[in-house]
């Protein structure tokens, strides 16, 4: 990504999906750029910031409401990268969700 996300002003959710990469990661960054388009496409998506470096990952989401969340969590395509991800891609994944409150930012 070449950008940070612009949010709405708060509250507003974030999905904190923090990973390390198994030794099988073919098809992981195409199968990632889909997920990121499909979730654009989502009603409260609010954007995404990611970041991978040494086979760790940390991708946030921003959403308008849990209501969203849920709703992308069952999407079947999303249902079938996770699965894929547990089988192939993934050592070890944590998913955090949290309520933000506040934001604060500085630009050059």
């Amino acid at each position: 990504m070449s950008a940070l996300s612009t949010t709405p002003d708060p509250p507003y959710y974030a999905v904190i999906f923090a990973s390390t990469a198994s030794s099988d990661t073919a098809d992981y960054a195409e199968a990632a750029a889909r997920m990121t388009a499909l979730a654009a496409r989502q009603p409260g998506f609010l954007g995404v910031d990611s970041a991978r470096s040494d086979g760790v990952g940390i991708t946030v989401s921003y959403w308008e409401t849990e209501a969203a969340i849920r709703s992308w969590k069952a999407h079947a395509e999303h249902t079938l990268a996770r699965e894929t991800g547990r089988a192939r891609w993934y050592d070890r994944y944590e998913l955090r969700v949290a309520r933000v409150e506040r934001e604060y930012g500085w630009r050059r």
